[in-house]
């Protein structure tokens, strides 16, 4: 049997960390199969693995830290520490890039926490944690992988946080609007109403990360557009930071246009999942052959999430999985 022991400073914190009947610790006790007790401020972690005791002492240890810098601690935080915690060593000729010697730390980062008017945003993995670093570093950045693994929202909470502190003037978000060039002729209202559709997830994020009235004044003074892929033809987008969604539904000339665009003190952000291509037959997705022709250009990132990556909900991750497994 093996035992650790972890002396908390400030018992305002304990509930936080503990959750609501103890939610939190239950959580870690089964997903590590480690037994926990408390004490007033000692926290007595054991188990018959010595990796899931060490594991699990520091991933408590990392969520006091969150407490300490002024940061919630959800069920969300949880699972995400434990995810971070439990991963193994990075091994040479890894198919996952070595993105932190320590994921942990990279959990509660100073220079990789965004933060915008609504909330404190952390990695929540570690291609997460690689990808915010790429976001800080890199021009343009591909994100690529499924559904619900952070890619959109954690370049729109990447481009608040930069029009917020002034470090560019606008944020142009874009999506293919697949069927534009039949279905939206149908759609009642004028072409606002007929492209929103498309866009709703976009506003969606903004509103996560700002307040409603704030979202709706910088819509209004152009501080953030909002437009279908089309919208983009012709124009030089300088100063600005530009995200490309659901870019596996761009033609590979509808991306090279959109990739041309970047102009001076500008960053861009294209996203996708090539698992989830709506284009009609024979159509071939930009986006593949844009990360083909673009991956051995070392002034651009590219991150490819898997299905681990998953943080939407734990369904999300299992549902994932198993679509896969139709592919193989």
């Amino acid at each position: 049997m093996h035992k650790q022991t972890l002396e908390l400073a400030n018992n305002a914190f304990l509930p936080q960390l503990f959750g609501e009947h103890n939610s939190h610790l239950q959580c870690i006790e089964e997903k590590l199969a480690v037994r926990i007790g408390t004490r007033g401020n000692v926290v007595t972690l054991s188990g018959d693995q010595e990796n899931a005791v060490l594991e699990g002492t520091r991933c408590l240890q990392a969520l006091y830290e969150r407490l300490e810098n002024g940061q919630d601690v959800t069920k969300s935080d949880v699972m995400a520490a434990l995810r971070m915690a439990t991963l193994p060593p990075h091994k040479e000729n890894s198919p996952m890039p070595p993105e932190t010697t320590d994921a942990l730390e990279d959990f509660n980062s100073k220079s990789l926490l965004v933060k915008t008017k609504r909330k404190f945003i952390n990695p929540r993995s570690q291609r997460q944690a690689g990808y915010l670093k790429m976001l800080n570093q890199c021009e343009l950045v591909f994100g690529v992988g499924p559904a619900g693994t952070g890619k959109t929202y954690l370049a729109v909470a990447k481009a608040v946080e930069l029009l917020m502190a002034g470090a560019v003037e606008r944020i142009i978000l874009s999506r293919p609007a697949v069927e534009a060039g039949e279905h939206l002729g149908f759609l009642p209202g004028d072409l606002k109403m007929k492209v929103d559709p498309y866009l709703r997830p976009l506003y969606d994020a903004l509103d996560d990360m700002l307040p409603p009235d704030v979202v709706q004044k910088k819509i209004e003074n152009n501080e953030i557009e909002i437009a279908p892929l089309a919208f983009m033809r012709g124009r030089t987008l300088a100063n600005a930071f530009c995200i490309l969604d659901e870019a596996q539904n761009a033609t590979p000339m509808q991306l090279k246009m959109f990739l041309t665009r970047l102009g001076e003190n500008s960053r861009m952000v294209v996203t996708g999942d090539l698992t989830q291509i709506d284009l009609p037959h024979p159509s071939k997705s930009g986006l593949s052959q844009a990360l083909h022709l673009l991956k051995d250009i070392p002034e651009i990132g590219i991150t490819q999430f898997s299905e681990d990556d998953v943080v939407r909900h734990p369904l999300v991750m299992k549902i994932v999985k198993m679509y896969n497994t139709l592919d193989t």
